[in-house]
């Protein structure tokens, strides 16, 4: 067994962030005992001097491992470092020995590494979601109109960015290439494909001409800042921005517009409006919440199986909204919100602290059913984290089209919606203050929690649930209550 444990394996991985074949090989190596130095992580088909000891089998059972290792594992296997797999066996195989709290210990050099590369993953991500650019490329499917866009990320993190652009652009076909990798949106579903190059989109069009005007009439020459500039907007994305390419001209002008703004008496400025690109910007979203409910119907569930997409309920302009997780079996089959058991409960405990269900809206932060079959049963599955954000712009312009004076979050996921944060909800319960929300916001659990008590505990949790929604409806009551943030 010894000889067994120490001999050298090589592991082969798909090329870029291959979490899924990491997590299988993680599943067969740490309970074989095999140290992390006797592994050879190999991307794609590159030649090895050690042979794959360990044999093809199905991987065993899922480690049990504290969320802020799943969490940094997520992260770091879209890290293009090669040694971030042999780096986040070494975490697993200590964790597994004991240190369950090692991902936590920052100053541990190890962990500090990780964190850096998370970090690194995350600094990438945004830079995508702002510095990408789509260009007209013809028509898509139905008579859609088609846009294409160029990115050369740092990372593997095209598969996690792709759904923001999905929920962002889901009225027009669209396809993002890098040289790794391209996604491919046809108003419906994503799908991934090989990479491409830089030629294959269009130089430029219309709209990047109204844009690099608009961009020109709002820079100011008295703030110009070389290095604050290239510190936000790093100059490997320039060639990738329309307004990029009117910066050596406007930088050249500056010195000499300061001098004539200085000698010029002061005057109302001249505000210029390009007229098509503002016109393209505002077609690109819904104008109301009608004709957002008939994009998200028209959308495909991010995990298929759903009957359809179940939408919000209520008045505009209802002084409460409730958020909860996403439709059930019932909601999904009827297509309204909260009618199966929790909607049931959830009407009763309404009832019960003088709320009028019919006054209120109430909706999900996921908009699709997401279920597990069992027999002819469909099983609830809680949605990932990747999910919920595949679904949030949906609901921050869902909410601002509704504009409810009070936000009434129910449990974790709803949480996690309408912040972007995983934060507990014995934490976090009662009211709360959600950074830059136009509302004021309660914290309090899903219904479906209190159905899955022991029947000693149900009153009691029943009864301060109760007493939540009675603490929402004095708070909307109340002549004073302001936005949140």
């Amino acid at each position: 067994m010894e000889a067994q444990t120490l001999q050298a394996r090589t592991i082969r991985l798909a090329p870029g962030a291959d979490l899924d074949g990491f997590r299988g090989a993680i599943r067969r190596l740490v309970p074989a005992g095999v140290p992390p130095e006797a592994v050879t992580w190999v991307e794609g088909e590159a030649p090895s001097l050690f042979p794959d000891a360990m044999p093809e089998a199905a991987p065993g059972p899922a480690l049990a491992l504290p969320r802020a290792v799943a969490g940094l594992v997520a992260s770091v296997v879209m890290h293009r470092d090669p040694e971030r797999y042999g780096l986040l066996h070494r975490l697993i195989r200590r964790v597994a020995d004991g240190e369950r709290h090692l991902a936590e210990v920052a100053s541990d050099p190890l962990v500090h590494r990780l964190h850096l590369m998370r970090k690194a993953v995350g600094r990438d991500l945004h830079k995508m979601h702002a510095f990408l650019r789509f260009r007209r490329a013809g028509a898509g499917q139905e008579g859609r109109e088609r846009f294409m866009a160029w990115f050369e990320p740092d990372h593997h993190i095209l598969a996690e960015a792709a759904p923001f652009f999905s929920a962002r652009f889901p009225s027009f076909d669209w396809s993002i290439l890098t040289p790794d990798g391209s996604a491919h949106w046809d108003g419906r579903s994503l799908r991934f494909g090989p990479g491409g190059r830089r030629e294959d989109v269009p130089e430029q069009d219309a709209f990047e001409a109204g844009w690099t005007d608009y961009y020109s009439s709002t820079f100011n020459p008295a703030r110009t800042n070389l290095a604050a500039m290239r510190a936000e907007m790093p100059k490997k994305y320039w060639h990738n921005m329309p307004e990029t390419a009117a910066i050596p001209a406007l930088v050249r002008e500056a010195g000499r517009r300061v001098g004539e703004m200085i000698a010029r008496a002061p005057e109302a400025p001249v505000k210029r409006v390009p007229a098509r690109a503002l016109a393209a910007m505002a077609a690109q979203e819904p104008d109301s919440l009608a004709a957002l409910n008939a994009v998200i119907r028209a959308s495909e569930p991010l995990v298929p199986g759903a009957t359809q997409a179940v939408l919000g309920e209520g008045p505009i302009g209802a002084g409460i909204a409730f958020v909860g997780e996403q439709p059930g079996d019932q909601e999904d089959l009827q297509g309204r919100p909260f009618v199966g058991p929790a909607g049931q409960l959830l009407s009763r405990a309404l009832r019960e602290a003088g709320i009028d269900r019919d006054r209120a809206y109430l909706t999900n932060a996921v908009k699709h059913f997401k279920f597990e079959a069992r027999g002819k049963r469909r099983i609830h599955q809680k949605p990932t984290a990747g999910e919920v954000a595949h679904y949030r712009w949906w609901l921050e312009r869902e909410l601002a089209f509704v504009a409810p004076r009070l936000v009434v979050a129910l449990g974790a996921t709803a949480v996690l919606a309408l912040t972007g944060r995983q934060v507990p909800i014995t934490r976090a319960r009662g009211p709360a203050t959600f950074e830059g929300k136009p509302y004021a916001c309660l914290v309090t659990v899903h219904p479906s929690y209190l159905l899955r008590l022991p029947d000693t505990a149900r009153p009691e949790a029943y009864a301060a649930f109760v007493a939540d929604l009675r603490q929402a409806a004095a708070l909307v009551a109340e002549p004073a209550l302001g936005a949140a943030g």
